[in-house]
């Protein structure tokens, strides 16, 4: 992946390699890729394992967000998807009369939490050339195979996707990695159970 900028200088998209800044969204197109935002806010391509190692802390926070306590946008957002399936986000925000940043504010919280999915598209230009739109479904609707775990289970499962997926970190840095909290002692209990190895001090990986 190492390469000079696209645009050297620039913000966003122009610190990404030069040939290879498209590959991100042609990953997340992929049918069997999920693009989820739970890294905080940034994106993560989800393999099915990992799809599946996430799947109860999604239904959860969907679980949530319908009750309300991601605040009402929220929950009217998720119920619209409910009933309309997946959708061009600007036309959930109107056919809901939400203004743009209460929209976007609520569609941050649904994403970190895992509760919707947002996939990019390229449409047509009303005039010209094209536009970049994004359409977003509730969890279920994107990833409808549901695994029965508890919470807990879920996390240990997405910290060691994780630390394989990065092969070797310093053991206390996947507790800031996701939206969800990580328990202080979970990378020692996950060494106890062997799926963890120490290769250094200080350092963890997959066993």
């Amino acid at each position: 992946m190492h390469e000079a900028a696209y645009a050297p200088g620039r913000a966003g998209f122009g610190s990404w390699p030069k040939t290879k800044w498209p590959w991100g969204a042609m990953l997340a197109s992929l049918p069997d890729v999920q693009p989820l935002k739970i890294h905080k806010g940034k994106l993560l391509l989800l393999s099915p394992e990992a799809a599946a190692a996430v799947d109860p802390l999604c239904r959860d926070a969907l679980e949530r967000a319908e009750d309300g306590e991601l605040g009402a946008d929220a929950a009217a957002i998720v119920r619209h998807l409910e009933a309309a399936g997946p959708s061009l986000a600007d036309e959930v925000r109107m056919e809901l009369a939400l203004e743009a940043g209460a929209f976007r504010a609520a569609r941050e919280k649904l994403e970190r939490e895992g509760a919707i999915v947002s996939r990019m598209q390229v449409r047509p230009g009303e005039t010209e050339g094209h536009r970049h739109a994004s359409t977003i479904a509730r969890w279920d609707r994107s990833h409808p195979q549901r695994r029965k775990a508890p919470r807990a289970v879920a996390l240990d499962d997405l910290v060691v996707i994780g630390i394989r997926a990065a092969v070797v970190v310093q053991e206390d840095e996947p507790a800031s990695w996701f939206t969800w909290p990580i328990a202080h002692n979970t990378i020692r209990r996950l060494l106890e159970a062997r799926r963890l190895v120490r290769p250094a001090a200080g350092w963890v990986a997959a066993a």
